[in-house]
């Protein structure tokens, strides 16, 4: 039961995000309008003067509007009242359904092999292109914030691969120039560091506790000098069992082989089949306030805690435990690819201040270059994009956003079809289009929906693909100050609505100037991933998905501001006076599943891999994104993109 009630909280506050319709923000004038509603009254929207989505707030990424057709064709009512498709007229020579990184970049090649003046419609059922790449806008008084809504960063457990790299490049992006960008020394210099928000309903107060290094989340500015002082201070401070601080200071200081008996191969193989929970309970023999603890520390990587998670991963992780077990350090069969270390591949990092939504916005400048201004991989962090030039008649490449496709078939035999005809939805009518070929950058669950015509086998495949929810929050304040205070800039919290709490990273690029003063404001990024422990990794997916897609924005909202009052309040924080605004990027279909030892036979013992099997190309209508390697990385949706168009048909 919350402590907290809506005056307290700021929930009736006059923030940019206030008044909703459908769920949609309709405040302050035309740039918050619903923009399906325009659609739906013949109207284009996105040639409406103010339409510009990176500027909307409340509730973001899935928003209300772009799914309602989709779900409306898998429960089998969309037809009933579609009416009869109406006929365009217009021919492509590739339609690429699906706007995000994957389908821009199969456009940006296709048209690199096809030659520059080869027609292109993109179709995307979102109002903003850029996919999970989702680029957040703030105004607080007189400053300017960005936030990543989706995609974080090119990085990748493994090396980017030729074409990756060479998209990147190719992009104008210089990854080796990143630390010139970031200031890795701002949040130290101040004195922050990670630490850990216990909550009172898990263990029994409210406490904010400095974190050690294997709980704290990647915090690139800890301290590793102070290690030992960190842990005797968390053992001191931590509201948990005094026997599970003992099995804490076991697993640090106490290498033991849990296997003996065993070569490294066998224990490998063992690891592989028990979750790093049954490891840490029923091997090591913690206290379960140790479970408690470590049980979201994997999260944010594959959307569910240690009970999902095997061992031989949570040692690939460096996580504890394991130090005593004599393994060699080759990976293990079936292990996760997050999980096997390459010194390359963690070099190879860029951030952006919206992510990776600068890397959909550089493509969008390639492929239309009225629709975004200036020539640099820098000056693209402040460039507005002209939505009213993504769809011009004159252009031979176009966005056409807020339609979802709906239908995807050949016309005729698909073996000797020469186009591929595409209905899509939009404001409330079903258009139809034709194309030589056809390029499925959608999510592969959506894809038998939308394309009956493939093989059993096929779609099979397509549907046993999972994603992965989550909520990506963004909240703009007006300042700091706590966090300074409470010498903090990054807060695991195990247990709470958010797992996560951070500053954000501070990058200054292209005239863009991040918060460099705590009176400054700033975003602050918060990542929940509605798992149910306990469950197989695909069913707490499914059961999270409806999760996000049944709680309502004012729910968000009044967990977000308590658990902010609650981590923050001891450093005078108060969410009525100090929220400017809130944006809550809702994925109830996010990453990219990825196989897993305990759940997935086929990737322990090395049999075909479903994703290999759904991303077959049939006729002229080839698949890509990340779903089709099974890799929730910006790397693989390039490199599926680089396939697809590659095996079709001239």
């Amino acid at each position: 039961m919350s402590d907290w009630n809506d005056r307290e909280l700021g929930m009736k506050r006059n923030i940019t995000r206030r008044d909703f319709l459908n769920g949609v923000a309709v405040t302050a004038g035309a740039a918050m309008m619903p923009w399906h509603l325009f659609a739906a009254a013949d109207v284009d929207p996105e040639k409406l003067p103010d339409y510009y989505p990176p500027a909307l707030t409340g509730l973001r990424g899935s928003h209300p509007g772009s799914f309602d057709s989709a779900h409306s064709l898998r429960d089998g009512t969309f037809w009933d009242r579609a009416g009869t498709p109406q006929d365009t007229g217009e021919a492509y020579d590739l339609i690429v359904v699906g706007g995000g990184i994957s389908g821009l970049s199969a456009a940006h090649f296709y048209r690199k092999a096809a030659g520059a003046n080869s027609r292109i419609l993109i179709l995307d059922n979102h109002d903003d292109f850029g996919g999970h790449a989702k680029r957040n806008e703030f105004r607080v008084g007189n400053a300017f914030r960005l936030g990543f809504g989706g995609t974080f960063s090119i990085e990748s457990p493994a090396p980017y691969s030729k074409e990756a790299r060479g998209l990147i490049e190719e992009l104008g992006i210089d990854v080796a120039a990143y630390p010139k960008y970031h200031d890795a020394n701002l949040y130290r210099s101040l004195g922050l560091h990670s630490k850990i928000f216990f909550d009172k309903e898990t263990f029994g107060s409210d406490r904010l506790v400095a974190s050690p290094p294997s709980l704290r989340g990647g915090d690139e500015d800890y301290v590793a000098s102070a290690d030992r002082e960190v842990w005797k201070q968390f053992l001191t401070d931590a509201p948990i069992a005094d026997q599970a601080k003992s099995d804490l200071d076991r697993l640090r200081h106490d290498p033991k082989d849990y296997l003996p008996g065993l070569s490294s191969t066998e224990k490998k193989a063992k690891l592989a089949r028990m979750s790093y929970a049954t490891f840490l309970r029923d091997v090591v023999k913690v206290h379960e306030d140790v479970m408690k603890l470590y049980q979201g520390v994997p999260q944010g990587l594959f959307g569910f805690g240690i009970d999902a998670v095997p061992a031989q991963d949570a040692w690939g992780l460096g996580l504890p435990g394991f130090e005593g077990m004599k393994l060699d350090a080759a990976p293990g069969k079936g292990m996760n690819r997050d999980a096997i270390p390459n010194e390359e591949a963690e070099k190879y990092f860029f951030h952006f201040p919206d992510g990776n939504a600068s890397i959909a916005r550089l493509l969008v400048r390639k492929l239309i270059p009225d629709a975004m201004a200036g020539n640099s991989s820098s000056d693209v962090v402040l460039a507005k994009a002209n939505y009213s030039k993504l769809d011009a008649s004159s252009s031979p490449v176009k966005i056409r956003l807020n339609s979802t496709a709906v239908r995807v078939k050949h016309i005729g035999d698909a073996a000797t079809a020469k186009q591929v005809e595409v209905a899509y939805a939009r404001g409330g009518k079903v258009y139809t289009a034709k194309a030589k070929n056809c390029v499925l950058a959608c999510w592969h669950v959506v894809i038998p929906y939308i394309c009956e015509e493939l093989p059993q086998k096929q779609r099979d495949a397509l549907a046993s693909a999972q994603k992965v929810p989550l909520l990506y929050t963004n909240v703009a304040l007006r300042n700091w100050k706590s966090f300074q205070k409470l010498n903090t800039n990054s807060v695991y919290a195990p247990s709470c609505y958010h797992s996560r709490v951070a500053l954000d990273l501070p990058v200054s690029i292209g005239g863009y100037e991040c918060a460099q003063k705590p009176e400054e404001p700033i975003v602050i990024h918060m990542m929940k991933t509605p798992c149910r422990p306990g469950k197989p990794s695909r069913e707490q997916h499914t059961l999270g998905r409806i999760e996000l897609f049944n709680t309502t924005f004012e729910t968000m909202e009044h967990k977000i501001r308590e658990q902010l009052a609650r981590t923050l309040g001891a450093g005078g924080f108060d969410p009525a006076r100090d929220i400017a605004a809130i944006t809550v990027n809702r994925w109830p279909h996010g990453y990219a599943y990825e196989y897993n030892s305990l759940f997935d036979s086929f990737w322990l013992e090395g049999s075909e891999l479903p994703c290999e099997v759904a991303r077959k190309t049939f006729g002229r209508i080839a698949i890509a994104n990340a779903d089709a390697g099974a890799y929730a990385y910006t790397d693989e949706a390039i490199n599926q993109a680089w396939r697809a168009v590659g095996e079709l048909k001239s």
